[in-house]
């Protein structure tokens, strides 16, 4: 089995709240990133596509193809833009690096299953800081 992977930047602010509860809960639970006015992270999304290699090309995925899947399907949609505000597939969800890691999931799943006839999507992995991080596996 080979895994390929691909990493890609965005810029994009934020806000951790939940509006069931009182602004002093949020803050008890969320700290400074429940602040009224957002704040911003440098993210770094790894997609890791696992199979076997094309007899023809000798690839798993296209990168290429992964990159502008990537870039059109989640990307543009997220880079310098307010997760809470700006990104329809983040309507109404709590904007925690959890969530946006299966809305990506959820997004790049059948693209990947276009472009790579012999690998499927394996891993997503997102940085939200040098040192804070979620992985997904699809489960």
């Amino acid at each position: 089995m080979i895994y390929v992977s691909r990493k890609e930047h965005f810029n994009a602010a934020h806000k951790l709240y939940n509006p069931a509860w009182s602004k002093e809960k949020n803050v008890e639970v969320f700290g400074p990133c429940a602040n009224e006015n957002w704040h911003g992270h440098n993210f770094e999304l790894i997609v890791t596509v696992k199979g076997t290699p094309d007899p023809d090309t000798g690839f798993v995925v296209d990168l290429k193809k992964l990159s502008t899947l990537i870039r059109n399907e989640i990307i543009e949609k997220v880079d310098h833009k307010n997760l809470n505000l700006d990104v329809d597939f983040m309507t109404d969800k709590l904007a925690s690096c959890e969530t946006l890691i299966i809305e990506f999931w959820r997004i790049l799943k059948p693209g990947v299953e276009e472009i790579a006839k012999y690998g499927e999507l394996h891993q997503l992995k997102l940085y939200e800081t040098p040192r804070n991080y979620v992985e997904y596996f699809g489960e």
